[in-house]
């Protein structure tokens, strides 16, 4: 039993994804198997039923909690209020409560230059990113007002430092830390925790851009001090865990960097 057990936490992009060793490959997932050790029940989203059906057998055999799958794409042309309300509908209809909202999912064409970006590659990172955090957490809002939540959203070293080949994905990314400011400013009052996390972890999206773009994974990725990328449910996920205990309310509105896998800062 953990100090989540009765709650509800929304993650998105928490197919379950593994790296080229076989070992956990996808931040969500491994959000969502930290969430599973504490005893939370779970609502995933993503684009992939197959990934998303792998972790919910995977998570409710062996940490006895349930999970709830939605597929769900926020992208360019699509009804995505309807799409995102649909997913807040079925959550309450099956738990009847919300406290956790993570914003994970991400998509975005890394690797191409500003100069040759284009408009649909700009769209698919603020679609997916920016726009899906701004519906998940209008839709979520009364809720976490009710359950006295936390929001946990994803931005990124590659809109603070400004990274070779990501203009879209920084720009999304950036467009995250000052909707979250300014949720946590208005929000603060009604009790819910806002707070933005920028890691590092190797997963498989990050493997795959390094085979894919090695001259911008070299100008870009860099090692981090403790000599080590961080591990997704470990050490991110726990963080995450960390943010929905009450104790850490005093943190709204920061934005917290990842640093190695091994400390947190402010």
């Amino acid at each position: 039993m953990g100090f989540l057990t009765g709650k509800t936490a929304i993650i998105t992009g928490a197919g379950r994804a593994v790296l080229s060793d076989g070992t956990c490959g996808s931040i969500g997932y491994g959000i969502a198997t930290a969430y599973a050790k504490e005893g939370c029940n779970l609502v995933i989203t993503g684009r992939n039923m197959k990934k998303l059906e792998d972790a919910k057998e995977e998570l409710e055999r062996l940490y006895g909690i349930k999970v709830l799958i939605c597929q769900a794409d926020v992208s360019d042309g699509a009804d995505n209020e309807a799409v995102v309300n649909g997913v807040i509908k079925q959550t309450i209809d099956t738990f009847g409560r919300i406290d956790v909202l993570i914003n994970n999912a991400q998509a975005s064409a890394s690797g191409v230059p500003l100069a040759t970006h284009t408009t649909e590659n700009f769209n698919l990172a603020m679609f997916s990113g920016l726009y899906a955090c701004f519906y998940y957490m209008k839709a979520c809002y009364p809720y976490l007002k009710e359950t006295k939540g936390s929001v946990i959203n994803f931005a990124s070293g590659a809109g603070l430092f400004g990274n070779y080949g990501q203009c879209s994905y920084a720009a999304a990314k950036e467009g995250i830390r000052g909707l979250s400011r300014v949720a946590a400013t208005e929000w603060g009052p009604d009790g819910i925790n806002v707070n933005v996390i920028c890691p590092i972890a190797w997963t498989a999206q990050l493997e795959n851009f390094q085979k894919a773009y090695p001259d911008a994974f070299k100008a870009n990725v860099k090692m981090p001090p403790m000599g080590h990328y961080g591990d997704s449910e470990k050490e991110i996920g726990r963080v995450c865990v960390q943010l929905a205990n009450p104790d850490f309310k005093y943190l709204t509105g920061e934005t917290l960097t990842l640093e190695g896998g091994m400390g947190l800062r402010p």
